[in-house]
């Protein structure tokens, strides 16, 4: 295998397990709507991160760093709305 399809490989994988992570926000703002929690700094942390990460990535043009954190960006949002909610 050569080095590109490598690093091709490599990063669709890590952009997939990225994305996972993410995801997994979904199950803390399900919490916050239901007013089992109010938890709003791991998420805040997160859009953080990814904003800064997503701007790093497009600026660089590096598209599986960019597309791996931009889904953290609006479901790290909407989990921090969530919070403040009930």
């Amino acid at each position: 295998m050569n080095k590109e399809k490598t690093i091709t490989i490599l990063g669709t994988f890590g952009t997939i397990l990225a994305i996972a992570m993410f995801i997994s926000l979904l199950e803390i703002a399900r919490a916050n709507l239901r007013g089992e929690s109010h938890i709003f700094i791991q998420p805040m942390v997160t859009t953080i991160n990814c904003v800064i990460w997503s701007l790093y990535a497009h600026l660089k043009k590096e598209k599986f760093v960019f597309w791996a954190n931009l889904p953290g960006v609006f479901l790290g949002i909407f989990t921090v709305i969530t919070a403040f909610i009930h």
